[in-house]
């Protein structure tokens, strides 16, 4: 028990030189500094008492030991939760890292009426109560060909809010093989149901027909609903029905066809060779009545989602009571008008997800090589360049790879783990990947502005493995 004698009280942790320098210079909270010491001493204390204290705990260091966990504790628990991080992993639209980042135009706008009073719901001209679905409709509407739009908080929103403002209570027709799940669970059978809507589905798994969705059409059928097969897709023996052959038979019995984008492309990619993926404007040039679609993937936007097609179709939506539960607020708005008018002016460098997508390999090339000859002499480091490919990621355009090139760091006797560990703690953390013992930095991902962060990072990396 002379251990448990040696853990330091409160007072003397509190007046320590650390703590005081921590509390007079570095501006901790005297409270929270105390409210550490005093868990992590009743920590040490029952870790003790269940003879569970590891073999190098003593008397002479439980003190320094003591105020070594509390630090670290300390340091953990001021950390920002929501932190910025370098993705170098070469997906350029990555759900677990916030998906598309925003253009500088737009984060800016985002501060600008983030630090102010907007007229978020006020017309200047009249002087009187404006509505926030106003602010970008007309831009939308300019862009894609639709006779209005609305914006919700994201795609599953607005997928749930189109099928409950106009299919509560009656049939809506899908095919199998559209019935998808995507990431975090999202089953569009599960939201169907969650919106009152009556499934019907149609087809097979592999194959669905022309024919398949006449003989399922009758007077229960309010919509025929198409759904973008997001984060896969489907080769070999199998069909489907397009949007140019369906609007006939919707047109012809009275009901709504809707399709569920899932990604909002405005950029037609084919002209780079990249996708034959369909941007918005063609679908709505089609004649679909209603489609929506999300804004932070290849549209490059905050997170949001956008229901556009025909008017009265667009009224109903609007005037439903979900709505208001659905609503996005100024800053997302503020973003999505910056990012829309960067459409508009056709400044698409300055999207960055269309940027990295639409980057040029040998540009990477160049850029990785710029990078090594940037580096400091490492000692326990060996760095090289490997031709690699990115993908677009976020659930779009699944069978696209796109060539890159990638920084690739071997050690002669770290383990590649620890080395990304250290990388994940470093500040801004930087996200790489790893395969084969070998840590790759995609630079199809990596701002030239990042450099001299991840240059530091390695630098003091080399000095600790």
């Amino acid at each position: 028990m002379t251990l448990l004698r040696s853990i330091p009280a409160i007072d003397q942790l509190l007046n320590d030189d650390q703590s005081q320098t921590m509390i007079n210079q570095e501006g901790v909270p005297f409270d929270s500094l105390k409210s550490v010491f005093q868990e992590v001493t009743s920590d040490i204390r029952s870790t003790i008492l269940n003879n569970q204290a590891p073999s190098s705990w003593n008397e002479g260091n439980l003190y320094e030991v003591t105020l070594s966990y509390a630090f670290k504790l300390l340091e953990a628990r001021q950390r920002k939760a929501l932190q910025s991080v370098i993705n170098a992993t070469g997906t350029i639209i990555h759900t677990n890292l916030g998906r598309s980042r925003l253009a500088d135009t737009a984060a800016n706008r985002v501060t600008e009426v983030a630090k102010s009073y907007s007229t978020l719901e006020y017309d200047l001209t009249t002087g009187r109560r404006g509505s926030r679905h106003d602010l970008v409709e007309e831009r939308i509407k300019t862009l894609i060909g639709a006779e209005a739009a609305i914006v919700v908080n994201n795609n599953a929103a607005a997928v749930f809010l189109v099928l409950s403002a106009l299919a509560q209570g009656e049939e809506v027709i899908v095919s199998r093989g559209e019935l998808v799940e995507i990431g975090g669970s999202f089953r569009v059978s599960e939201i169907m149901e969650e919106s009152g809507a009556i499934l019907h589905e149609v087809g097979t798994t592999n194959k669905t027909h022309l024919s398949d969705y006449q003989k399922a059409i009758c007077e229960e059928t309010k919509m025929i609903m198409k759904v973008h097969q997001s984060n896969f897709y489907m080769e070999g023996f199998t069909a489907s029905v397009n949007r140019q052959e369906l609007k006939p038979l919707t047109t012809q019995h009275g009901v709504v066809l809707y399709e569920d984008l899932g990604s909002g492309l405005l950029y037609n990619l084919s002209e780079n060779g990249i996708s034959d993926e369909p941007t918005v404007q063609e679908v709505i040039a089609y004649g679909v009545d209603l489609v929506s679609f999300s804004v932070d993937k290849l549209l490059g936007g905050p997170q949001a989602g956008i229901i556009a097609g025909k008017k009265d179709y667009i009224e109903q939506i609007r005037s439903h009571s979900l709505n208001r539960v659905l609503r996005v607020d100024k800053m997302t708005y503020a973003a999505l008008d910056e990012t829309l008018r960067l459409f508009e002016a056709g400044s698409y460098e300055e999207i960055p997800t269309l940027e990295a997508v639409l980057k040029k390999d040998e540009q990477i090339k160049q850029s990785v090589q710029s990078f090594i000859n940037r580096l400091p002499v490492l000692e326990n480091i060996n760095v090289s360049i490997e031709q690699t490919t990115a993908q677009v990621g976020g659930g779009t355009l699944p069978e696209v790879t796109l060539p890159s090139h990638s920084l690739v760091m071997t050690f002669d006797e770290a383990k590649a783990e620890h080395v990304t560990e250290l990388l994940r703690l470093n500040q801004p953390a930087i996200i790489a990947r790893v395969e084969n013992e070998k840590v790759y930095f995609d630079f199809r991902t990596i701002d030239s502005n990042e450099h001299d962060s991840i240059i530091l990072a390695i630098s003091k990396i080399d000095q600790l493995i």
